[in-house]
């Protein structure tokens, strides 16, 4: 019974001072996210779409009726255009811990990128535009990575 008894005990202590879990890099993702957009990350909806002359950004809020997330969407949407624009990703690089692939080429063909932002009835969207092929294939790795990372399940092609 004693041998029982210090069994348990050191199961007990072992449980407590075991280290938590790793934490999930998604959530760690998103918390960041929310963060660096200004906005809830389970209340909107990303889209990374890859497109012949470059590709979208496009965020929306999941509720039609969430007014304040659709509106900090479109603020955050216009500051993005301004940053790509002027050669500043520091908020994908905060939100994903790293430099996404891409981004040091876009920065490269700054000159050869076009950066312009639509409304959507529930957010919007960044379109990105480029005739030159080397900076086609950065955005592309760019909008590649954000796919996967934010798992919109968007075409990778």
């Amino acid at each position: 019974m004693l041998l029982v008894a210090a069994f348990y005990l050191a199961l007990t202590v072992q449980q407590d001072t075991a280290p938590p879990p790793p934490h999930d890099m998604h959530s760690g993702m998103n918390e960041r996210g929310e963060k660096g957009m200004g906005f809830s990350q389970t209340s909107t909806t990303h889209h990374f779409l890859l497109l012949p002359t470059g590709g979208a950004i496009q965020v929306e809020a999941n509720d039609p009726n969430d007014k304040s997330s659709r509106d900090n969407v479109r603020m955050h949407l216009h500051h993005i255009q301004h940053a790509f624009q002027s050669g500043d990703f520091n908020i994908p690089m905060f939100v994903h811990d790293t430099t996404p692939p891409g981004v040091p080429a876009m920065k490269s063909h700054a000159k050869n990128i076009h950066y312009s932002t639509e409304d959507t009835a529930n957010g919007g969207r960044v379109l990105i535009q480029t005739k030159d092929q080397a900076a086609l294939e950065a955005i592309h790795s760019f909008l590649r990575f954000q796919i996967t990372e934010h798992k919109t399940g968007d075409p990778l092609t």
